[in-house]
């Protein structure tokens, strides 16, 4: 594909982009745009604070792996909410997460980010895309995230993808356990910048099908990461995830995972509950 670039100063305010998602409920159409979004953006040196105290990370002189997500969020939005975006992002289902780490993430004091969608395919319950974040600095591409989106009764003439779920081992030892309290998902919004209502509480949330609030699962991917970076290097790897059951709030989970090495697995699930709420891995590039 020959895709074309919109060279933005800043990306637009997240209460227009959100009034946006509000306005668009129907499919309006079948292709991705072939358009992407390029942005310029600065490390706010609060936020990287609060985020780093929020997700259990600590400071050590280089970007939680996660973060740079944080700070294409509003880029994100934007693309997702564009008048020739054909999904209505309210309703979108994230069923998948791989970052990329290509080189170390310190001494970074802002980053060129590029934003697009691609890869749409048939999916049993409507379609797929894959919503892709780059991040350079002066070297290149330094790291890569792609969010594999579920649209919901999407209908497609061409045959279903086969499933690439990585199979992962159930027997792995506990790494650790965390307490998700009632009100994390506000406190990650208040942070993050993703309002999404399914949440933000319990009565928001039932308007979209959940009986409680549900935690984000890039919450839950960072918590992990945060929890397991002993386990991998400081660069030169991938830490893919795939949301299963999601965490209802208030919950306790679970984390196992291999031990250190080039590669290894990870699952989170619920204590005391046969309830998978992620399985994962991470490989070195």
């Amino acid at each position: 594909m020959n895709r074309s670039w919109l060279d933005l100063h800043a990306p637009q305010g997240r209460s227009g982009l959100y009034l946006k998602a509000l306005g668009k409920r129907a499919i309006s159409g079948r292709q991705l745009p072939d358009r992407g979004l390029r942005c310029f953006l600065r490390v706010d040196p609060k936020n990287l604070a609060q985020y780093r105290n929020l997700c259990r990370f600590s400071d050590e002189g280089r970007l939680p792996p996660t973060y740079p997500h944080v700070m294409a969020f509003n880029l994100q939005l934007q693309l997702l909410t564009a008048a020739d975006f054909p999904f209505p992002l309210l309703g979108l289902v994230h069923l998948h997460n791989e970052i990329e780490v290509r080189r170390p993430l310190g001494a970074i004091e802002g980053l060129r980010f590029a934003v697009y969608a691609d890869n749409l395919q048939a999916h049993a319950k409507g379609g797929t895309f894959d919503l892709i974040t780059e991040a350079q600095d002066g070297l290149g591409l330094l790291w890569r995230e792609t969010s594999r989106m579920l649209v919901k009764g999407l209908k497609l003439d061409v045959p279903q993808a086969a499933s690439a779920a990585f199979p992962t081992r159930q027997d792995l030892p506990e790494v650790t356990r965390w307490y998700a309290d009632a009100d994390i998902g506000r406190r990650y919004a208040r942070i993050c910048g993703d309002y999404n209502p399914i949440h933000l509480s319990a009565a928001s949330a039932r308007l979209f099908g959940f009986p409680k609030a549900i935690a984000h699962g890039l919450w839950s991917k960072a918590m992990a990461l945060a929890k397991l970076r002993g386990h991998l290097p400081v660069a030169g790897y991938a830490f893919a995830v795939d949301f299963h059951k999601p965490v209802r709030l208030p919950s306790q989970v679970l984390l196992a995972a291999s031990a250190a090495g080039p590669q290894g697995q990870l699952i989170l699930r619920a204590q005391g509950a046969d309830l998978l709420h992620m399985t994962g891995h991470w490989r070195a590039l």
